[in-house]
């Protein structure tokens, strides 16, 4: 009787590398690297070294001529014992409210104009965006002149159809030099938002709509519940956009009020500019630099943070 034994397996034989395989997957970090490097030292270049100096300098009693000497913390403490640079804070943050409320209010309307079928509406989105063309310093310029008492137009215009007997002066009191920056303002960026917003409006599927109707849902519950989840994600970035925009906000009022009446309109920026090239205290200026970075970044990562725990990221 013959006895077959099982037979083993047979070892399995390491297959052998491709030709190349191993030169290619080395070089593929190498060939990554060389298309990261360029932005990484533009990075470096314009943002990390700018960021270090301006620490450095906020460490420093830093003049505008001679040698600086470090300082510590002592340009930190200086600010927040400023009046002039709290008063700058609570003015930037109440321009900021009024501006971003005032904005999306009247966006909305301009957009329900511009979205209409109705003739006309190019002509509309084509009017509300071309002041946005306009630089923000050229449209204060602007401005300054038509709300100048003397030759201004706003003044002629109202004086011509019996509302004023005598001129405004738009930029005389606190709140009518507030009031003249935010009309400025709206009137130069409302057209931006205004086009962000139809064009996110226009991505909306139109069978939602028609869905929604037949099912009998009337204007209110369409906008609730097909529109605004829709927009959300545009509606907070251009939330951060005007928040950001506010509160870094200079031209309108450097050139409009510069900080007057009395700085009632001084903004974060502004007293910034006046401490690094009025008063020549390029220290504190950086130390301000630092507090209002540091602010932004809280701000956005803030916001972002609520955009993701609505589920829009």
């Amino acid at each position: 009787m013959t006895t077959t034994l099982p037979s083993r397996p047979a070892a399995a034989r390491p297959r052998r590398k491709a030709a190349g395989t191993g030169a290619r997957t080395t070089g593929r970090p190498l060939t990554g690297l060389l298309f990261v490097t360029p932005t990484a030292l533009i990075v470096i270049a314009f943002f990390v070294v700018p960021l270090g100096i301006m620490l450095f300098m906020s460490l420093s009693d830093w003049p505008l001529l001679g040698s600086p000497s470090f300082a510590g913390f002592d340009n930190y403490a200086k600010i927040f014992h400023d009046k002039l640079f709290l008063s700058a804070i609570t003015f930037t943050l109440v321009y900021t409210g009024i501006t971003t409320v005032v904005v999306f209010g009247i966006s909305f309307v301009l957009v329900a104009i511009s979205n209409s079928p109705r003739r006309g509406a190019k002509f509309y989105r084509t009017a509300f965006f071309l002041p946005y063309v306009l630089g923000t310093a050229s449209a204060a310029l602007l401005w300054g002149v038509d709300a100048n008492d003397q030759v201004g137009v706003f003044n002629r215009i109202l004086q011509d159809l019996g509302i004023l007997s005598e001129p405004a002066g738009f930029l005389a009191t606190p709140a009518k030099a507030l009031f003249t920056v935010i009309a400025m303002v709206v009137w130069k960026f409302i057209g931006f938002q205004v086009v962000v917003l139809l064009v996110a409006l226009r991505s909306v599927p139109a069978e939602l709509y028609e869905a929604a109707k037949l099912d009998g849902a009337n204007a209110w519950a369409r906008l609730r519940y097909i529109t605004l989840p829709y927009l959300r994600p545009t509606l907070t970035l251009l939330f951060m956009l005007s928040v950001a925009g506010s509160v870094l906000a200079f031209d309108q009022f450097y050139v409009l009020t510069q900080g007057g009446p009395a700085n009632s309109t001084v903004t974060v920026v502004l007293d910034l500019y006046n401490t690094a090239f009025s008063h020549f205290k390029l220290g504190t200026a950086a130390a301000m630099s630092v507090v209002l970075l540091i602010a932004l970044v809280l701000i956005n990562a803030v916001q972002l943070r609520l955009r993701r725990e609505k589920g829009d990221a």
